[in-house]
């Protein structure tokens, strides 16, 4: 799915920058090749390796974790992880558990760089609510300044094995994970983490 959404962004300016080299305008086909080398590099959607403990609840997506802060859910305790992606960081997002897609909310917004706060709740988002045998987990796909959409693969009702891709957001993003206070967290603001393959809590 990632790379054909590339080829919509990537081939333009390849065939572009091919054409001109042609034409004999060396700079113009540098800059289009070169662009069209970094929207292939965007899309690109590495194989993770699943960690090996069932009780594992891994990363949705690549980033730097922004913040791990307390936060209800429907009355309910739990702890919200923050992941923040730059260009540079693979944009497709993975369940984090093995689930069912329960609910999909898409609430239209703002689009204020993905590493303030205030994207959380004021940027365009999909609030994903993932049905798992310990109770709800919450997934929002976030988009950012650059980012100017949330593209979801998976439809309502779909059920996801832990790790599997369900969507993307295009050119830097923000994800966020709300799990309940029974999960024990184990990253913190700063760490680098792999969508797929980076543990980020742990069941009892």
């Amino acid at each position: 799915m990632a790379f054909r959404e590339g080829l919509k962004f990537g081939v333009p300016p390849l065939v572009l920058g091919i054409l001109a080299g042609w034409m004999g305008w060396t700079w113009p086909a540098v800059i289009l090749l070169v662009l069209a080398g970094f929207v292939f590099f965007f899309f690109r959607d590495p194989e993770r390796a699943l960690p090996s403990n069932p009780s594992a609840v891994v990363s949705p997506a690549d980033g730097r974790v922004l913040e791990v802060v307390d936060e209800e859910f429907e009355c309910r305790p739990g702890r919200k992880i923050s992941i923040f992606l730059s260009v540079f960081n693979v944009h497709v997002n993975r369940a984090p558990v093995a689930s069912r897609i329960e609910n999909v909310e898409y609430r239209p917004g703002k689009f204020f760089a993905a590493m303030k706060a205030r994207a959380s709740t004021e940027n365009e988002q999909n609030v994903l609510r993932l049905e798992t045998g310990r109770g709800p987990v919450i997934l929002k796909q976030i988009a950012g300044w650059v980012a100017r959409r949330v593209l979801l693969w998976k439809p309502v009702g779909a059920s996801l094995d832990r790790g599997e891709r369900l969507g993307m957001i295009r050119f830097g993003s923000r994800v966020e994970l709300w799990l309940p206070s029974e999960a024990r967290v184990t990253v913190r603001p700063g760490e680098n983490v792999r969508g797929g393959s980076s543990i980020v809590a742990e069941w009892p």
